[in-house]
Parts: C-alpha cells; sequence; structure tokens
C-alpha cells in the first residue's frame, strides 16, 4: 500500500472510529445525566460534552479546525440521539449492567485509536500519537464527570488512562509495522476495552497514596 492510500484509510478508518467513540460517550453521560435526574436539556448538554471534549481538544492540538465534533453535524446528531434515546428509554439501556461505565469503556478504546490514527494522519511521531490517542480516550469522560461534580474516574487509581495508552500504542505500533490499518484499529480499540472491563469486574486499581497525619493526632 502506497502513502496516499495508507492516509486515506486512517482518515476513513479514524471517521468511523469516531463516530463510534461519539455513540458510545454520549450515551455515557446521558447514563449519568439521568442518574443524577437533570432534565432534558441537562442529559443532552452532558451527552454531548462527554461524547465531544476527548475529540476537540485531539482537534485543536493537531491544528485540524474547526473540530471535527463542532464542523460535522453527524458527530452532533449522534450526540443528541443518544442523548434521547436514554433520557425517554433508560431502562432499556440500565439493563445493561452499569451502563455508564460499560459504554465509558467501549468510548475509551474507539477515541484512544481514533485519535492515535488521526495523529499520525497529521503526521506526529509515534510518541507524540499515542499520548493523544490517550487524551482523546480520557477527555470526555473526565468532562462528564466534572460537570456532574464527580473526581474523574482518570483520578480515581483506576486502570483508565492506561489502557487509553496501551490502545493507541497498538495503532502505532502497527503503523511502524506496516501494518493493515483496520485490523490494527480494532486490535488496539479491544485490547483497550478488554483492560478497562477487566478493570472494572476485578476491581484492578493502581497503589492509591496512604493518608497520613502530620500532627500525629
Amino acid at each position: 500500500m502506497n502513502i496516499t492510500g495508507f492516509v486515506v484509510d486512517l482518515s476513513i478508518m479514524s471517521l468511523v472510529l469516531d463516530l463510534g467513540g461519539t455513540f458510545a460517550f454520549a450515551i455515557s453521560g446521558a447514563a449519568a445525566g439521568v442518574k443524577h435526574r437533570l432534565d432534558l436539556f441537562g442529559v443532552l448538554a452532558l451527552s454531548f460534552a462527554a461524547a465531544s471534549a476527548g475529540g476537540i481538544a485531539r482537534d485543536l492540538l493537531i491544528g485540524s479546525v474547526p473540530p471535527a465534533a463542532l464542523d460535522d453535524w453527524r458527530h452532533i446528531a449522534i450526540s443528541l440521539l443518544a442523548g434521547l434515546v436514554t433520557f425517554y428509554w433508560y431502562p432499556i439501556v440500565h439493563r445493561l449492567r452499569s451502563p455508564v461505565q460499560l459504554f465509558d469503556a467501549a468510548g475509551l478504546g474507539l477515541y484512544a485509536v481514533s485519535g492515535a490514527e488521526k495523529a499520525l494522519a497529521f503526521h506526529l511521531g509515534p510518541f507524540a500519537a499515542a499520548l493523544l490517542g490517550m487524551l482523546t480516550g480520557i477527555g470526555g469522560g473526565m468532562v462528564r464527570d466534572l460537570l456532574v461534580a464527580e473526581v474523574p474516574v482518570v483520578l480515581r487509581a483506576e486502570i483508565y488512562a492506561v489502557a487509553a495508552l496501551a490502545g493507541a500504542a497498538v495503532v502505532v505500533l502497527g503503523a511502524l509495522l506496516h501494518l493493515p490499518a483496520a485490523p490494527v484499529a480494532v486490535l488496539g480499540a479491544l485490547l483497550c476495552f478488554g483492560l478497562r472491563f477487566a478493570a472494572i469486574r476485578r476491581g484492578w486499581r493502581f497503589p492509591v497514596a496512604a493518608q497520613t497525619d502530620p500532627f500525629g493526632s
């Protein structure tokens, strides 16, 4: 495959993954909004924020302006549709065990991979592409948690950012080895999702700093 064809494949795959991540994170944001008993506007706002924050941060950092989440109507439409579905049919979404965490894990994997792929398409180096993929993955979840006054998952000792970084690293490694973009993207997203889901199910966590009283009381 020549360089032009590889970049075109990356662009198409990045768009597909972006839209998939948008839907997954939008569901997680809307579900968090319903859980906190927000009104319809609040649920839709949280849905859009969770779905778009990571992608907007990525696009601004690589100079892809205006950001796709604001310039492409499909991102906005998918976010609002996911918010409406969750608001009016939340019992169906709630049948999935821990829906916020499940859709958050799916969005994390899809966005981490799409972020790394778009960074590579904009000719960033391997290390920067992996970090940008991680940032794309964790951005939406951080904004969602902050808007409902919760400590972001990424700061609560859970395996979150590391899972996103692992998925993004797979994409970068695949590009360095000139492997087909689509299978590598699927593998990266599955690895990220698998690590995050296993951490949720098995309680994998990083060590937490011990709380000590400097005055000995």
